[in-house]
Formats: structure tokens, sequence, C-alpha cells
């Protein structure tokens, strides 16, 4: 690392040449990359850090990112209207985050929506992180929920706080209410032009009763939401301030990794830790008892090798000596097990939706079209690999300090470990280094505490990169089978779709087929308009662990729907785009493909119908951005996919080539219909190129962007 120097504290100036000024001194050191980050925030605008950039996305001049220093903390406040909102007597804005942030921005999402709504300024907002909680409500950050399925809450809690502030000034001056306004952090008496701010108003707020059904702002009152919002993080992170799960310090700490059985279901036959009681900094040595199978979210059990720093612990575990048992599973094989899957979708499966008469259709038709698709399994690999520091207490209770995406279940998780009361274990959410869905099963974070009871010290327990590869709970393998049945003029008469994966559910208990919630992802919800359609679920036994990973069972199911239509498009020699159109047919409520009143993840389907004209307008947006019909270099080409997943609709064009027998992507143009998004920095971060999008409405179609977590 090179460090020029102008007033840095650690350098010195020396004279130049002829002795009579100051030179520039250039220091080499080396330094941990996290280091290096803390010291370029400690001389932010007087050390110049080459080849380093710290450009944002210009923003609206009426607030920044420049945080002002809270006088207090929350705990300090004298209003407190509800469990997610404090404001103290200096103005400070306190809101507490109650959702877990690996990167997609809910630390800035959700503190944008109470703000806007109370009125606050952006800059005057403090935000504290929940423990894991249930007077919380819902904490579980995964499946694209947090903005989705909080926002009006989030916006009442914040609307009976300003309604409450207000009614404190109307009070104080013996006014109307209706003549009290809150405007940015104070509310404004529109006759007299007197104005309380926040602060001062905090105390007398706290006497005033909270209205039941508060008035929300309209959305031409919004000031924040919509609009471009730097993270409200963003300094801590990009100066390495920000505690993430490893950066956790405790006196007394000690340091561990754990060597795993490497088949799922096996466990220690026998070993031997001499060798690594042996090496400098090896305290000591644990057997953890292996989980059952299916694991569920238990600790995998292995041998543990607890240490004064983390390296001597990895060394430690190389120096074992451990003869396994491997159980069942350790016949389980990649290749065998795609054959397995092959099988299974070549057969006749389990229907799960029909409609028309598949066999008849078929008879009909004058050509057919079949195809096979494998997606293998996938690994989370977060940049930060699992990690936990757990503290057994002597008083029984037990602390915890990780990177969580569902703190709740990792206290429940670790108090039926420990045999304790949930009420005696506290998870502190630290930053997640990614999460994708990995960090919301806690096995790591019982290991931690498994460990700390056994030593009676603070423990870190770290997953190595190999580690986090060989014992994810992966996203499932996938195989899938398409047939269609065609007419003379290439329309679709018929189509049968089989599909076979190791269900998350066999992560728990037995389950040899997938569920019908995984299938309600993108299979029994395909949204063509084909008379006869038969989709059958293939048996499919898990061997290893299987999770949640972002899309989940979209990922292969719009693979294979998406890239079957456009075989059939090529069969029936037609452009793929408006055979894709053809297929979606008529502006359509599809909400009866799904079970009841629920869709994918238990959405509303009143409050978020699955609607085929949204689909159509992002294919048609997309295609138009893409120039499609466009001459086209040869041996060039434009392909389209289109989905609806979690509510929102997406839709993408794929400008590709062959050199060479290598496939090259030249561009990809992206329409995506989420409807209304907060945060339009998090848009942007997903496609920095993209266009800036219109004021947020009912529906807004977001050409070359993409949604924050939502």
């Amino acid at each position: 690392m090179f460090l020029l120097e102008k007033e840095a504290p650690w350098l010195y100036k020396k004279p130049d040449a002829t002795g009579d000024k100051p030179g520039i001194e250039v220091h080499i050191s080396n330094v941990s990359r996290r280091d290096f980050l803390k010291s370029s925030a400690l001389t932010a605008g007087a050390a110049f850090v080459l080849g380093m950039w710290t450009g944002c996305n210009q923003q609206d001049d009426s607030y920044s990112d420049e945080r002002i220093p809270a006088s207090g903390a929350m705990a300090e406040s004298s209003f407190q209207p509800s469990l997610l909102i404090a404001i103290n007597s200096a103005g400070d804005v306190f809101i507490v985050c109650t959702r877990s942030e690996m990167g997609q921005g809910i630390r800035t999402g959700m503190p944008v929506v109470i703000a806007d709504e109370l009125g606050a300024d952006w800059n005057r907002v403090h935000v504290e992180q929940a423990d894991g909680h249930p007077k919380f409500g819902d904490q579980n950050t995964d499946g694209s929920q947090s903005i989705r399925n909080h926002f009006d809450d989030w916006r009442k809690a914040a609307a009976a706080a300003r309604e409450m502030l207000v009614l404190a000034a109307a009070h104080s001056w013996d006014v109307p209410e209706n003549e009290c306004v809150a405007d940015v952090h104070k509310v404004v008496h529109s006759t007299s032009g007197r104005e309380l701010g926040f602060g001062e108003l905090a105390a007398a707020a706290s006497t005033v009763e909270a209205p039941q059904n508060p008035t929300l702002k309209s959305r031409d009152e919004w000031r924040y939401i919509g609009t471009s919002i730097r993270g409200h993080d963003n300094r801590a992170i990009t100066s390495g301030t920000a505690k993430f799960g490893g950066d956790i310090r405790i006196d007394g700490m000690l340091f561990a990794s754990i060597e795993r059985c490497p088949v799922i279901g096996g466990r220690v036959g026998s070993y031997s830790s001499d060798a690594a009681l042996s090496i400098p900094g090896v305290r000591q040595v644990i057997e953890l008892p292996a989980a059952p199978f299916p694991p569920g979210f238990a600790a995998l059990g292995g041998v543990a090798v607890v240490a004064d720093n983390t390296w001597a612990s990895f060394k430690g575990r190389k120096a074992l000596n451990i003869d396994w048992e491997f159980g069942p599973n350790i016949e389980y094989d990649s290749e065998t097990y795609r054959d397995l899957l092959r099988d299974s979708v070549t057969n006749p499966g389990q229907p799960v939706r029909i409609s028309g008469d598949v066999p008849t259709a078929l008879t009909q038709a004058s050509q057919t079209v079949e195809a096979t698709y494998f997606v293998p399994m996938l690994a989370h690999a977060p940049m930060e690999p699992p990690v936990a520091v757990a503290w057994v207490k002597d008083d029984g209770t037990c602390e915890i300090w990780a990177p969580s995406q569902d703190p709740q279940t990792a206290r429940g998780t670790v108090a039926d470990a420990l045999g304790i009361d949930a009420e005696l274990v506290t998870v502190h959410v630290t930053f997640l280094g990614g999460g994708f869905g990995r960090k919301s099963k806690p096995d790591y974070v019982v290991e931690a505490a498994l460990i700390s009871r056994e030593t009676g010290a603070p423990i870190l327990l770290t997953w190595s990169r190999e580690d986090c590869m060989q014992f994810d709970y992966y996203h499932a393998p996938s195989m899938q089978y398409l047939k269609a049945g065609l007419d003379d003029n290439g329309k679709a008469l018929s189509w049968t779709h089989r599909s076979a994966f190791p269900s998350i559910n066999g992560t728990f208990f037995p389950a040899d087929y997938p569920s019908d919630g995984e299938l309600g992802l993108g299979f029994t919800t395909v949204p063509y308009d084909i008379p006869n359609m038969q989709c059958e679920k293939g048996r499919a036994p898990l061997h290893v662990r299987i999770g949640w990973l972002r899309s989940v069972s979209y990922i292969h199911h719009a693979f294979a729907v998406n890239a079957f239509a456009g075989e059939m498009a090529y069969a029936a020699g037609r452009d793929q785009r408006d055979y894709l159109l053809e297929l979606i047919g008529p502006d359509r409520n599809l909400n009866h493909v799904f079970s009841g009143n629920e869709g994918a993840y238990g959405e509303d389907l009143t409050r978020h119908p699955y609607e085929t004209s949204r689909l159509r307008g992002v294919i048609e947006l997309a295609t138009e951005k893409a120039g499609w019909g466009k001459a086209l270099p040869e041996g060039h080409a434009l392909g389209v996919a289109a989905h609806f997943n979690f509510v929102s609709y997406a839709a993408h064009v794929i400008h590709a080539s062959i050199v060479d027998g290598e496939l090259q992507i030249h561009r990809v143009d992206c329409a995506f219909d989420c409807g209304t998004y907060v945060n339009e920095d998090r848009v942007r971060s997903q496609n920095p190129a993209a266009s800036t999008p219109s004021r947020p409405g009912p529906c807004c179609r977001c050409h070359g962007q993409n949604y924050q977590e939502q």
C-alpha cells in the first residue's frame, strides 16, 4: 500500500534537498485490509490514497449522508411512542432496525420509510440494531419480504408518533390541532407561524395518547421514499469501523474451528488430539455430538479445536487424526444423483396441476418439442463465511453476537441445544458480510454456544472458506423435463412439465418429493395461455443439507420455462418475443394458480395479484430498449426471458454471440416492475448504468434496474 502524506498523523515531514522546506515522505507498509480502511477514514480529506475512489450517486441537495452526531442514546430519550421510534430532547431521532443488514440496504430502507412518514430530518436519524426477540415481530430477513410486508406497519408507527407531536404542540400553544402541521423535524402553527422542534416537543408528546388509526401521508407528500438515499452505514462499512461477526472481541475470548465429518449424517469414530495439542496456542480439543439425520439446524458435530487465535485453531484441525463413521450417505455421488433425477423426470410423476387433456392434445399436434434441463447444486458462498461469538456464562445465561438473518430462530435453537429457556439467550445481530439465505440457518451459532459451554469462555467460532463450501445448505440440484405439442401454425396445444429436486423440507423431516410451496415458485404458476397443461413432480431423496438461496426454486424453474419457450419458438419458426407474448396470452389475473388467497411465501394476492399485463409490460419495455428486431452482425442474436417472482416482474434481453466456440455476452437490458420502491440508490447499485426511473407510483417499470431487499 502506498500512502502519500498530507498532514497524515503517523507520517513525518522530511526536509527537501535544500533543507528549507518539508518534503513529502512516502511509506510502503504491509497492513491488513481492515486497517487500511480505518486509516483512510481517519485521514479523510487529509490523505490521498492511490487507487481509492469514494464517489456516490448524486442526490437531492436538501439532505446528505453527513450524519449529525447524536447527543445521547435511545434509552435516554424522553419520547418513545413505539418499540421502533424514540426522540430525545435534543431532537435526535432513533429508529430500531428489526431486520438484518447484509448489503441489501434495509438499515437505510426501513429508517427512510419511518423518517419520511414521521417528518424527520434524515441527517438527524440514528439507527440501532434490534436484538432477536419476539417483541419485534417477524425478524426473519429472507424471502425478499422486509419492505413489502412491513412498509405499512412502519408508516403507521411513524404517523402515530407524528400526530402525537402535533397534538403536543397544539396543547402547548393552546390552539386547535388542525391548525398545526408537522414540517421537517418541527411542528408549525399555520396561523401564527410559531414553531417547535421535535426535541422541544418530545417530553410533552410522551404524555399524549397514541392514536389507533393515524392518517398516513399521501404519495405526493413523500420527501425521501423513492429518491436516492446513500446507505446509512456507508461510512462505517467503507472505513472498516462497522462491526461484522468476526470483529467482536471480549475479554478472555478464545478462538475455535471445527473438523466435521465430510459426509452429512456421519460421526466421529475415534480420534487422537495429541498432535493438535502440541501446536503453540492450542488450548483444548472438544468432541461435539453428531447431528441426527435429517439435521435441521442442529450443529453437525465433529471435533473442535480451541486456541488463542484462529490461525492456531486452523493448524490444530489439520493435525487431528480422526477416523470417521460415514453413515449411509457415503454412497451419494453428484453424477449418480443426476442420473436418478433424469430417470425421475423422464417417467410419469405425481400430477400437481392439470388443465384440459394433454394426452389427447398430443395426438392432435403436428409436431412435438422436448427438452431436459439440469441445474447443479449451488453454494451460497457469502463473502463472510459463517462466524459467531457465544458466551455461556456462569449464571446460566448465554450471550450471542452473530451475523444472523433470523435471530429469533437462532435464539430458540441455541436455547434448545443448551437445554435452557429462550429468555436466557440474547442474540445481538451484527452486520452480515453477505447472506443470500445461508445465515437464516443458525447451525454455526449453535456450534459456538456448545463450545463456549464446554470451555467456560467466550468463543469466536470461524468457518474457513472450505467449510463454507463443503457444509453449506445447498440450493437443490434440479432436473426438469418439458414436452409441448404444436399445431400446424406452431401454436401451443399442450404443455407437459416434470420437475424433480430434493426438497428443503427434507433437511428437517423425511421428504422424497418437492413441496407444494417450492413448486409454487415458477412451476405450477406458469403464466402461459395453453389449453392443455400438466405439471408433475418427481421423486428426489435428500443426502445433503438443502436450504434457501436467493430466489429459491425460481432459479431452476425460470430457467427451464423460459429456455423451453425459446425452443418452442424456434421449432415454430417464429420470432421469440412475439411467440413469448402469444404464450402469455390476453391480460388476465392468475391468482387461481395458487391455492387459496396466498401466493408464494404467503403473499396476500388481494394486495399483490398475479397479472399477465405486468409481465407483458416488462417484456415489451426490455425488448424495446434492446432494439429488438434490429440488424445484428453475423453470429449475433438476441434472446428474451421473463418471469414473475416475489410479486415482482422481470424481463431480460441478452445480446450474445459465439466467438471461437465461446459464448460472449455483449449487452443485457433489464426491465423490472416491483411497484413502489423505497431507495433508488439500492436499485441503481444492481445496475450502475441504469437510467433514472420516474417518481414511484402504484407501478413503476424501471428499465435497466432491479429492486433492493423488498
